[in-house]
């Protein structure tokens, strides 16, 4: 059994899904093939997966490394599993486009790597990456399930669906702490043994029910301690509102649902920045202080050859465990619609719920979404859609649909100022090595 982990020079995020696999007991002794094109990152998390082998699974995984574009067919080569992690550009010089070409047309942003402007971009320097490592997969393990963890998640899971043979599933964080995080943040405990029901898109999946274990509805109170919150200095400010006006919360973070609407970073109303403690610009300050501390978290990694790891949240090892072993596991994927969601477009690429096991990946039929809530995915849907048509077509008139259909950009700025913004974006990647449109 072989899993091929592309993006293998980030590190920490290799770190806890291998390092959950040498957990589990069907997976120890997996074939790992790391594969990057930064040999010095990848030479990184070389040493250190060979060392977490050595301290928490006595050496019986085998763990390779493969570098550079000319050694990714051999790396991913008979992989039974694949792993993707990748980010084209990085911070410098594709990041750091994406958030100050349209700051200057007074288009603000706080992540920008799944919808706006920042992420119809970097699915476009992305989507092509993935095109040529789906031919390879074709070519050397056909068969193989296919993991995807980078972002924009619908776009690139939804391009891959669509219009390649990978087996793929979307893969996010925030599904299996969306229920837990709503109790920290109104100061309540949360009940053992609750039952929940999620789905939507990814990043904008609604809790749509939520029972104890005996089967009474949680919502009703959960939705009057949301009506009576009132900490100004609390950091989740936009799902409660969500929570307060729409009826239903979402599961991912407020610094990132804050721009995939038009209802909160407006010019006009400078003071709802404030307000709802959105934290613009947040994704380059973030990749900075990774930037600096890196180092830093490499001693602490190693912690002085000793590395440990206890099992995380993350969904791939029981995904594998669950196929190996055809042990059915429940969890949030990234599939396609194909009906699970009728009030939604078939091709739009859904966050469900799924089963994993000997089979494969399983999505569950959700039925219709409340209209208001659908009408929220929509608004989102079709600049997704709208992108994936862009970078098939290779058209600026594409870009610039997407664009024009991206709910924060469109009340923002004119038609005018989006077309004219596009333009100098596709300029200013196309004079990096990680091009859009091509």
């Amino acid at each position: 059994m072989k899993i091929c982990f592309l993006g293998a020079g980030s590190t920490v995020f290799a770190k806890n899904v291998l390092g959950d696999i040498m957990l589990t007991d069907a997976l120890k002794n997996i074939e790992i093939a790391l594969y990057d094109i930064d040999s010095a990152r990848l030479e990184e998390s070389r040493e250190l997966i060979v060392r977490l082998n050595e301290c928490i699974n006595e050496g019986r995984a085998s763990v390779k490394a493969y570098c550079g574009a000319e050694n990714r067919k051999e790396a991913l080569r008979g992989s039974d599993f694949v792993v993707n992690a990748i980010q084209v550009g990085g911070y410098e010089p594709s990041t750091v486009i994406d958030f100050e070409i349209p700051k200057k047309y007074g288009l603000k942003q706080t992540i920008a790597d799944t919808l706006g402007i920042g992420g119809i971009f970097r699915a476009l320097r992305t989507i092509p990456v993935l095109r040529e490592f789906a031919e390879d997969i074709e070519a050397v393990c056909p068969n193989a399930l296919f993991l995807n963890y980078t972002n924009p998640m619908a776009m690139l899971s939804g391009y891959l669906q669509r219009y390649t043979a990978v087996r793929t599933v979307g893969l996010c964080h925030s599904v299996q702490v969306c229920v837990k995080t709503l109790y920290k943040t109104l100061g309540l405990e949360m009940p053992e043994g609750h039952v929940e029901k999620i789905a939507g898109i990814n990043h904008m999946a609604w809790l749509l029910e939520v029972r104890d274990r005996d089967g009474n509805d949680l919502y009703p109170m959960l939705r009057k301690a949301a009506a009576e919150f009132s900490d100004p200095e609390c950091k989740n400010l936009v799902r409660l509102d969500y929570l307060k006006r729409f009826g239903y919360y979402v599961t991912e973070s407020s610094e990132h649902n804050a721009e995939y609407n038009p209802f909160y970073i407006k010019h006009r109303y400078p003071e709802l920045i404030e307000r709802y403690n959105i934290p613009l610009d947040e994704y380059p300050r973030r990749c900075i202080r990774q930037i600096n501390r890196w180092q830093e978290q490499k001693e602490l990694l190693f912690q002085g050859g000793e590395v440990t790891h206890e099992r995380s949240r993350e969904y791939a090892s029981r995904i594998l465990e669950a196929v190996v072993t055809d042990t059915p596991y429940r969890f949030g994927g990234n599939v396609l619609n194909r009906g699970l969601i009728p009030n939604l477009p078939s091709e739009a690429c859904v966050e469900v719920p799924c089963i994993a096991d000997g089979n494969g990946i399983t999505p569950m039929l959700v039925g219709e979404l409340p209209l208001h809530l659908a009408a929220m995915n929509q608004s989102n849907i079709t600049p997704q859609l709208l992108t994936i048509q862009a970078a098939l077509s290779k058209k600026k008139e594409d870009v610039y649909y997407a664009a024009m259909m991206d709910p924060h950009t469109a009340a923002e700025l004119s038609l005018d100022d989006i077309v004219s913004m596009c333009d100098e974006m596709i300029e200013a990647h196309n004079n990096t090595p990680y091009r859009v449109l091509w």
